[in-house]
């Protein structure tokens, strides 16, 4: 067997609730800002909940030809957008690569459930001939990974994971694997969302998983506090440009991070509550970590998927005690979902490019609004005020609806193997 290829990340992009750009959603998070606000997207009257973390300002045809961003669903054009940003970052530019070489895997949840839901109403009012001739290809699940490929002129394996909220986890360490194993020099990896239309704001409301803290949506995503409702819907997307070290070195680009390991598991318990011991999440973090050759005592940060519900803070909080025993109490934790909302497929891969951030910049992340800890929250949030603190391993998890447990480990570039 060959042997197996160290995976860099040479490029960061990222559209978020929090700005437009890597270094604008990163002053936000070191600032504790909220990304929450009243929906501006529709009406929301005789809804249960009335605000959600919405992209603001984002112009597609600003970045994009009018006619292309015109046949892209939102989540497509966000996921465009965010690959631009990532390549540039990484002097990736069409042509000076072999484009057969270079993959994009970009996972969503849901979809273009936004084209979906307005050309419904189109044939409900208005009669199945006026219908889109657009509809299929801008509503199907593998578009935003196709609309990267055809903006960034990669040849590469082409696809999309679907895992619920592990969705952009996934991704990326998919495109780890592949890259690893030699399949590709480089993968365009992560995860793109835009869910904010009516119909899926009142299916999550009917299960009863978003907050209704209608009185201050800033403060309505609350992770590990006592008073937490719910979590709050957001869209978005993250991507990052992962590479060979030697595709990196042959390039000449300087990392910004490492995927050390990956590991992902199934509670295979039910549709949406997570296993109540927390073992099988646990699981993925132990596998993650084993596949980076890392020990829990090495371990600097978690960006945790704290989503803000009651059974998935209080279940993630027994899987992190499981997987790193006594070092659980030590290893600084916060959840960025406390400002960014929750992504869905989309939030594995903004939260990784957290990480590396976190790294670059030795800051610990916080988790703002975390006023009232819930006691059987009873390890380190880093409550409310970002922490400076060198950071040499961090490791982002990723639970989704399903049993879906995705863990990705992330180290510095430049740390001794």
């Amino acid at each position: 067997m060959s042997r197996e290829h160290r995976v860099l990340v040479t490029g960061i992009g990222i559209v978020s609730p929090l700005g437009l750009d890597v270094k604008t959603t990163w002053d936000g998070i070191v600032n504790g800002r909220s990304g929450v606000d009243f929906i501006t997207s529709f009406d929301t009257e005789g809804f249960d909940t009335h605000f959600a973390a919405e992209v603001r300002g984002f112009d597609p045809e600003n970045y994009l030809e009018r006619k292309d961003a015109r046949r892209m669903d939102r989540f497509a054009q966000f996921a465009a957008v965010a690959a631009q940003q990532a390549c540039k970052q990484a002097g990736l530019e069409p042509g000076s690569v072999d484009p057969y070489r270079v993959g994009v895997i970009i996972g969503s949840g849901i979809g273009g459930i936004s084209t979906l839901s307005a050309q419904h109403e189109i044939l409900l009012e208005r009669g199945p001939k006026r219908v889109s001739p657009f509809l299929i290809p801008m509503m199907l699940g593998d578009m935003a990974s196709a609309q990267v490929s055809m903006v960034t002129g990669s040849m590469g394996a082409n696809y999309c994971t679907v895992s619920s909220c592990s969705s952009g986890a996934d991704a990326l360490g998919q495109g780890w694997a592949m890259i690893r194993r030699g399949q590709e020099d480089i993968v365009l990896a992560g995860g793109s969302e835009a869910p904010l239309v009516p119909v899926a704001v009142a299916g999550f409301n009917a299960l009863r998983a978003l907050s209704r803290f209608n009185e201050d949506p800033s403060k309505a995503s609350r992770p590990f506090d006592v008073q937490r409702d719910g979590f709050v819907m957001g869209e978005g997307s993250a991507v990052l440009v992962l590479e060979s070290e030697e595709s990196a070195k042959r390039r000449g680009v300087t990392p910004l991070a490492e995927i050390r390991g990956y590991a992902a598991t199934s509670d295979a318990h039910h549709i949406t509550e997570p296993l109540a011991t927390g073992e099988s999440a646990a699981k993925a973090m132990t596998k993650a970590l084993k596949e980076a050759g890392v020990d829990t005592s090495e371990v600097d940060y978690i960006n945790a998927h704290g989503t803000s519900t009651p059974l998935n803070d209080r279940h993630e909080t027994m899987a992190i005690k499981v997987a790193l025993g006594e070092d659980a109490y030590r290893v600084p934790i916060s959840s960025s979902k406390s400002m960014t909302g929750h992504l869905l497929g989309s939030g594995g891969a903004l939260e990784a490019c957290i990480c590396i951030m976190a790294m670059k910049h030795s800051l610990i992340p916080p988790t703002i609004n975390l006023s009232e800890p819930d006691p059987d929250c009873d390890l380190d949030y880093t409550p409310n005020i970002a922490v400076s603190k060198e950071l040499n391993i961090t490791m982002s998890n990723s639970f989704g609806f399903g049993g879906h447990n995705s863990v990705l480990v992330f180290g510095k570039p430049d740390l001794a193997r």
